[in-house]
């Protein structure tokens, strides 16, 4: 069954967070907002096998920061291009 989880990243936090997380009907739900707002997909699903285990509001665990960071730094860089 499809998954996803949205992150959300304030520089004046510790770490980014989930901020909301779905499957099957929701998780096609999510990506359609997504794709209307152009908010970036990243389809990793080893890394969305781990974030779903958590809950929203929680910091993403210390095992994938470089992983996330990693993400983060691309999307900004082609943010940056456009």
């Amino acid at each position: 069954m499809k998954k996803a989880v949205a992150l959300r990243y304030n520089d004046e936090l510790p770490a980014p967070f989930i901020s909301t997380k779905g499957r099957g009907y929701t998780a096609d739900s999510l990506l359609d907002i997504a794709e209307k707002h152009s908010i970036p997909i990243v389809k990793d699903e080893i890394l969305s096998d781990t974030l779903f285990m958590m809950d929203p509001g929680e910091f993403i665990p210390e095992e994938v920061f470089d992983v996330v960071a990693e993400i983060l730094v691309f999307i900004k860089k082609a943010q940056e291009l456009i």
